[in-house]
């Protein structure tokens, strides 16, 4: 009985640790200039329809169900996914717009995990176009600050942000 009692301590002061020390946030971001005047580009990173043509979770599963709720391209417009196992469930909302600069929106992913974190677009005139600066960031809470001592997000997710935003380039410049 004793050495049950020191097992489950040692379990629980470990797990206790690897909670302290874990990051208890994070943020993962990539930029890219694009060839086109910055009212058009930010008219199509608003469009929840026009991003499914240029995402890369798009293409990691062709056969993904959609549905999109509301306006397409304004505050509250929504859409819902259900996809194999690379792209899981989930929902996005646009929830924040300040136009020509900045689209912010709230991702909720219910399957393979549940977890909430916050999408977005920043975009500014440069001398070779727009730059557009795609995004995420959110909050670790119990249990997931666990798996955030082993797992890097920027290495799991900035591959992925990397590609959707080559694959908008060329979308968005051929527009």
């Amino acid at each position: 009985m004793k050495i049950l009692l020191y097992s489950i301590g040692a379990v629980v002061v470990i797990i206790a640790g690897l909670h302290i020390m874990a990051p208890k946030t994070y943020h993962v971001d990539r930029k890219i200039v694009v060839n086109k005047d910055i009212d058009t580009v930010f008219k199509s990173l608003c469009s929840l329809k026009e991003q499914q043509v240029w995402s890369p979770w798009a293409e990691k599963d062709p056969e993904m169900q959609i549905e999109y709720i509301g306006t397409d391209g304004t505050i509250g417009s929504k859409t819902h996914w259900t996809g194999n196992k690379d792209v899981g469930e989930g929902e996005q909302e646009i929830t924040k717009i300040e136009p020509t600069s900045y689209i912010e929106t709230e991702l909720h992913f219910l399957k393979p995990f549940e977890s909430t974190s916050t999408g977005f677009f920043e975009v500014k005139p440069v001398a070779d176009g727009t730059e557009v600066t795609w995004g995420f960031k959110g909050n670790n809470t119990f249990p997931s600050t666990i798996f955030m001592v082993f797992m890097d997000m920027d290495k799991a997710v900035g591959s992925d942000f990397e590609k959707g935003l080559n694959k908008f380039k060329k979308y968005i410049e051929n527009y």
